[in-house]
């Protein structure tokens, strides 16, 4: 398999990425909580290269593994800004791409076509629905040290990229979709919910980290 951190091929890259290994889980937010419903802050000048940054990066990393995702932004910790992080198998091309951008902006190749696949989210603990997106699409943005970025991706990459920006830009996936299928979402939701933190809580240990406490109850759907 062939894997792209930042974009760029690498000859050697280890199963667990080294931000994983320093970072500590974070809750995820979930739908209905107001950071993930707003275009979220731009990442400053002032901000790239600081530790807190690099922190943050490392945090989202372990958050998204604990959580069994192949991307995280910012405001699924709780944090308003437009950052996301990925790590995905993409089947579509035998690839893993793995990494982190700031301040994304898409670009939709318009000849690129779309494709229908099932998507769901961390934020949306459970179920998840079929949805189409656009095939082929670039994202444009900085890295951690405010070095212009532009990632491409096509297929299942393409879609990590695209649902990871919307969430920036204060939109989730479910907004996407016809108002019966995400009645039907929201409702699968809070069946599964339970399960799947009591799950995240159980990969948390397993790794020797300290759980994190979520609410009883989830949040009030949008």
């Amino acid at each position: 398999m062939r894997t792209f951190v930042q974009g760029i091929e690498v000859s050697d890259y280890p199963e667990v990425p080294p931000e994983t290994e320093r970072g500590k889980a974070l809750r995820v937010t979930e739908v209905g909580e107001d950071v993930l419903h707003r275009r979220n802050a731009d990442v400053t000048a002032e901000m790239f290269g600081s530790e807190e940054l690099r922190t943050l990066v490392d945090d989202m990393f372990a958050t998204m593994m604990l959580a069994e995702g192949v991307g995280l932004a910012a405001n699924q910790v709780g944090v308003d800004l437009r950052l996301f992080v990925y790590d995905l198998p993409d089947s579509d091309n035998d690839s893993r791409h793995v990494g982190h951008i700031c301040n994304p902006v898409i670009e939709v190749d318009p000849d690129g076509g779309t494709n229908e696949h099932e998507e769901g989210c961390l934020s949306v603990p459970g179920p998840g629905s079929e949805l189409f997106r656009p095939s082929r699409v670039a994202v444009t943005g900085s890295d951690l040290e405010g070095t212009p970025l532009r990632l491409e991706g096509t297929g299942y990459f393409a879609r990590c990229l695209q649902h990871e920006t919307d969430h920036t830009n204060g939109r989730l996936y479910i907004d996407l979709l016809a108002k019966r299928e995400r009645k039907r979402v929201l409702a699968d939701m809070l069946e599964l919910r339970d399960k799947v933190i009591k799950r995240r809580t159980k990969l948390t240990k397993e790794m020797g980290l300290e759980p994190v406490a979520y609410p009883d109850e989830p949040p009030s759907g949008r």
